[in-house]
């Protein structure tokens, strides 16, 4: 079998990354027609189907999954090394790309990206804001950002933050009409403000805890959202209770905007870490950025 051609195989990976043909086409500089030919020449060459399209969406076949994991490292680095090539003597070249949750963004990409970006003029830098989990090896990221317990163990982690509790906060104006939850089972009688997760669609249960015992409280309300700021925003309204990290409501606690509640089972969690996998140590322009945040962060480890 002949090789795949190198520009068809980076276009097939860059739709596959958008999850679109318009938008690779957009990203590529070329027509939605010249990016459909080259995968589909792509999969005539390889005699699978790699994607699947509707009018709606584009997904990865089995094969297409294999394909993104097996070479996408691999033409990230191919393209890093040519685009190094064009630096100057002691100048990094290159993207980082990175998926981070809302919650991250004042703690981890506030501080360090306007140094980076000033150290490191040449390194685009790509921060794609979502809760989900993501595979960031088949979506075409170099590293994401995440709570240390919803990482792969296989992973690269880097500390970011230091360890922080997630706490129940209300308004002043609900907890006068609602009155204050004094153990977790209350919190089935009150109006929650829930969270949905995007990648599963369920709700998500608060989880508390007081010395060795835990609870995973089912709470419900009429009012649901992924958006955390979104979240934040109505409980400060009074619509109901929210759980949160307590770092992002330092200003409103302060304030008396908000206040804790069932603060002493509030459960304690290990912090921030950028994660990503050994082999995108080789990443130049991801080295750089580590080197930067460990710094700007205080972080010696």
């Amino acid at each position: 079998m002949n090789t795949a051609p190198f520009t068809q195989l980076q276009v097939f990976l860059t739709v596959a990354r958008l999850r679109s043909f318009s938008g690779a086409a957009r990203e590529l500089g070329v027509s939605t027609a010249a990016v459909s030919q080259s995968v589909r020449q792509l999969e005539e060459q390889l005699r699978v189907v790699l994607l699947t399209r509707t009018t709606r969406s584009v997904a990865l076949t089995e094969a297409g999954r294999r394909l993104v994991e097996g070479a996408g490292p691999a033409m990230g680095q191919a393209l890093a090394a040519l685009t190094e090539v064009s630096a100057r003597p002691g100048e990094t070249v290159g993207r980082v790309r990175l998926s981070v949750p809302r919650g991250a963004l004042p703690f981890v990409i506030d501080p360090v990206v306007p140094t980076f970006r000033e150290r490191h003029p040449r390194v685009e830098v790509e921060v794609i804001v979502e809760e989900r989990l993501v595979d960031i090896v088949a979506e075409g990221y170099d590293a994401g950002v995440r709570l240390s317990e919803a990482i792969e163990r296989d992973m690269v982690q880097v500390r970011l933050t230091d360890a922080f509790r997630f706490v129940v906060v209300g308004a002043p104006s609900y907890l006068a009409r609602h009155g204050t939850p004094q153990r977790p089972e209350d919190l089935l009688r009150h109006e929650c403000i829930t969270f949905r997760f995007q990648t599963t669609g369920v709700l998500y249960a608060w989880e508390l805890e007081r010395g060795r015992r835990t609870w995973r409280v089912p709470v419900r309300g009429g009012f649901v959202t992924n958006d955390v700021q979104l979240m934040l925003s109505m409980a400060e309204q009074g619509l109901g209770l929210a759980y949160v990290l307590e770092p992002m409501v330092e200003e409103s606690l302060r304030n008396g905007r908000l206040q804790r509640v069932l603060e002493s089972y509030a459960p304690t969690v290990p912090g921030f870490f950028l994660y990503f996998p050994s082999r995108a140590q080789r990443s130049p322009a991801l080295r750089l950025f580590v080197d930067v945040a460990r710094e700007l962060l205080g972080r010696a480890k």
